[in-house]
């Protein structure tokens, strides 16, 4: 059953997207920026990504708790934000939290007695009676559940732990996990076993040696002193730590009183639009995918939004899936706007092709559907691949808004111009998918100035809220360095380069900087843009596009083949402004 449409509306400005340190050190750095003149009226929203909170790991995913990070933000700023008559958009990240958390330091600290004992997910709990215990003291499901089960990363997604009785437990962690162990000292060494200062040293030296090579702890060689292995291997044990996110039980009633409490803190903060990160993982069962499980996902997703009326927010879920699959328009029918994840792939497409019927069908569709998006070029994580596909659903071959062979070609494209790939997982660790491409969008578009002020023009005409991931604004280039200092996650890093106050002041200077900001305030001021858009007839290579509202008309005229537009907007019928980049 579907349920009622949000009452409330979206602004229909243009959001800023930026880490609080993107721009200098510290969000006040951003804030400067933005009470500059070349800012005015350019920005209505700013979607403040979760660094913003205390946290450790993903920048920013892996959630302690949603106090302020005082090292980045200060109520100060959030106060001068809205003095700049700018609403905030933050995350609320439903699946999981740090290992880090209060609560999951708590079930660290008193295991069985931890009062948040149910407030994440024992897996072997979880999975009794539907799988084997394997030697190592897991549950593995059972091969049909296996085969339909969704994961991020090779493997179970299991982190073991010890708790304070010495037994071994293990909690589903769908994302990142990391058990580290410490060196050792002579003093923790005579705690547990009666031994000289030679023999301890000894054996801290043996550890050492150990760590060194990251083998398995059953690889621990104390040499002549092996009898004592038991004891010593408890001990690191006993000291090790974790880095994780850990995934929420949200059959626990704690869990759920966890998000109103939260919610309400988001609002006091000034928050107005909440994406919900990761949701489709969060409603789990046996046998089923666990990931966007159905009905249960809709019965979480109404209960998230019932709690944010109640808090006056507006909430959005993220959903990354085929076209063909259908599963945006789902979510959009119970009354959720929706990320546009469709429109970075289909500008490439139109850009590389010079061919606009793609992007037009997918323009008409979100108009005939009123379908309210939020689109952007780029962002904080990739650009998607995947989204663009057909699926087969109930039997039915449903096509996607690209084929096959020119979303290849989209991804070939930038991956030569030096883009990093993301890729999806089996349960036998096989891979299955292209995820997304991770690159600037103007790398992506082989750093062409005139391909990014045209798609920026063109995302500016789109239905839907604009949001401008800050890098692509000042036109940056993909950050190879910090992509292969990055570790595992380094794919993302080439699109998360920090911009120094210097750089933002010279940025500014750019003419591409300068005319995306003439197109983005045209778009936020504009009455134009709150009336209604008209898709007029041209030749394939061309975009003609409209907005009407009163007395006052907006229009973009591209022509695909040469980069190229003129933008108008219209007062009774006379031009206000013109804006042609030829």
């Amino acid at each position: 059953m579907q349920s009622d449409p949000m009452p409330q509306t979206l602004s229909n400005g243009v959001m800023f997207n930026a880490y609080p340190d993107s721009i200098g050190e510290r969000l006040a750095d951003a804030v400067t920026m933005l009470q500059q003149p070349e800012f005015e009226n350019v920005f209505a929203l700013f979607y403040l990504l979760p660094t913003c909170f205390n946290s450790d790991l993903d920048r920013g995913f892996s959630i302690i708790d949603y106090d302020l990070n005082a090292e980045l933000v200060s109520a100060e700023d959030l106060a001068a934000l809205q003095q700049l008559h700018i609403q905030f958009k933050f995350d609320l990240v439903l699946n999981h939290l740090s290992v880090n958390s209060p609560q999951f330091k708590d079930l660290l600290d008193k295991g069985d007695q931890s009062s948040y004992r149910d407030f994440f997910i024992d897996w072997n709990e979880f999975w009794r009676d539907h799988g084997e215990l394997d030697p190592k003291g897991y549950i593995v499901p059972n091969q049909a559940a296996l085969e339909r089960l969704f994961m991020r990363k090779p493997g179970l997604p299991i982190l073991k732990l010890r708790f304070p009785d010495g037994s071994e437990r293990f909690y589903w962690n769908t994302f990142y996990q990391e058990l580290r162990y410490q060196p050792i000292s002579v003093d923790d060494v005579q705690s547990i076993a009666p031994l000289d200062s030679d023999k301890a040293e000894r054996v801290v030296e043996c550890v050492r040696q150990w760590l060194e090579t990251k083998a398995p702890l059953s690889e621990l060689d104390l040499g002549a002193l092996s009898e004592h292995t038991q004891a010593v291997t408890a001990l690191i044990e006993r000291k090790r730590t974790y880095l994780g996110q850990m995934d929420l039980n949200a059959r626990s009633e704690q869990v759920w009183a966890f998000y109103d409490d939260t919610l309400g803190k988001l609002r006091s903060y000034g928050a107005r639009i909440i994406r919900l990160d990761a949701f489709a993982y969060l409603h789990k069962e046996p046998g089923e995918p666990n990931f966007f499980n159905q009905p249960g996902t809709w019965d979480y997703l109404e209960r998230v939004k019932q709690m944010a009326k109640r808090h006056d927010l507006i909430v959005f879920p993220e959903v990354h899936s085929e076209y063909g699959g259908g599963l945006h328009e789902q979510v959009a029918d119970r009354g959720f706007p929706i990320y546009d994840f469709f429109f970075p792939g289909l500008v490439i497409d139109a850009l590389e092709r010079a061919t606009s019927q793609p992007l037009l069908a997918w323009i008409a569709q979100i108009l005939a559907k009123k379908l309210n998006t939020i689109n952007m070029l780029g962002c904080h994580d990739g650009i998607p691949v995947l989204d663009l596909r057909g699926k087969t659903v109930d039997g039915q071959w449903r096509a996607g808004l690209l084929d096959d062979a020119d979303i290849e070609a989209v991804m070939e494209r930038i991956i030569a111009r030096g883009g990093r790939v993301k890729n999806l997982y089996g349960a036998d660790g096989r891979k299955i998918a292209y995820y997304q491409v991770n690159a600037t969008f103007f790398s992506a578009l082989g750093e062409s100035e005139r391909k990014l002020l045209l798609a920026r023009a063109i995302q500016m005409f789109m239905p839907g809220i604009p949001q401008v991931w800050y890098l692509d604004l000042f036109a940056g280039t993909n950050d190879y360095v910090a992509a292969d200092a990055g570790g595992s996650a380094g794919h993302k890093e080439i699109n998360r380069t920090n911009l120094s106050c210097a750089e933002v002041e010279s940025g500014l200077q750019r003419p591409i900087v300068r005319q995306q900001l003439k197109i983005m305030r045209l778009r936020n001021t504009s009455a134009a843009f709150r009336g209604t858009l008209t898709i007029h007839p041209t030749p394939d290579h061309e975009l003609h596009l409209s907005w009407h509202n009163g007395d006052t008309t907006a229009t973009l005229l591209a022509d695909l083949r040469k980069h190229s537009c003129v933008i108008e907007e219209w007062h009774q019928d006379q031009v206000r402004q013109r804006l042609e980049f030829v």
